[in-house]
């Protein structure tokens, strides 16, 4: 087994391919994941496509991601063969640039109402931290609410810069996350190493 890279406050990280880690992890609670889904972006002047060093093309062994959780949210879920559902999650940016899409759609596993959450791009720049596919912390924190189900563990397979760790840290939740990247998981250990602590949402209960 590997050794965890960070392990402090319930939040663990592997610095590894999940397809060597996962099969000897536990089942967790909650997969809730952004996985590589094949992405091309347009140069500095929005002109002819190319495809981004960091955009490997399509996981390919979603059904793994699937076992390794009772649960699952997975962003990208659109450009994946998973089954029908109609509890999407949908991210609506705003200010996103003409060339690219204006949501983002995540897949769950989920019987219920689809959900949207309104946040721009801009609105989070201040957190960003290098990764060049980063989600905004609110977004991956309001995925975690939108779960209709007792969630103690969260997993992510695909952690990157660690935005899921924070959101489960801030929410109270244990999380894992496995990262191939050994930069992403010294960035991701950094920003769980500072004073993330939990939200109080009494006031608006």
């Amino acid at each position: 087994m590997h050794r965890p890279y960070y392990e402090h406050g319930g939040i663990t990280i592997y610095h590894g391919d999940c397809r060597a880690i996962l099969p000897r992890l536990d089942c967790a609670d909650l997969v809730l994941t952004d996985p590589p889904y094949g992405i091309f972006a347009c140069g500095g002047t929005w002109g002819h496509k190319q495809e981004l060093q960091w955009d490997r093309g399509v996981f390919d062994d979603m059904e793994m991601i699937l076992k390794a959780g009772h649960q699952q949210i997975i962003w990208g879920g659109n450009y994946y063969p998973l089954p029908p559902s109609r509890g999407w999650l949908v991210w609506f940016k705003r200010d996103s640039v003409p060339s690219a899409a204006s949501v983002e759609l995540a897949w769950t596993s989920f019987d219920m109402n689809a959900r949207l959450i309104d946040q721009t791009i801009a609105a989070t720049n201040a957190e960003r931290v290098g990764h060049p596919t980063q989600k905004p912390e609110a977004v991956m924190r309001w995925a975690l609410l939108q779960v209709p189900v007792t969630c103690a563990t969260v997993l992510d397979p695909f952690a990157g810069s660690g935005t899921t760790l924070v959101a489960a840290k801030r929410l109270g939740r244990r999380a894992i996350g496995i990262e191939i990247e050994e930069r992403y998981c010294e960035i991701a250990a950094r920003r769980l190493a500072q004073d993330v602590l939990p939200l109080d949402f009494s006031a608006t209960a």
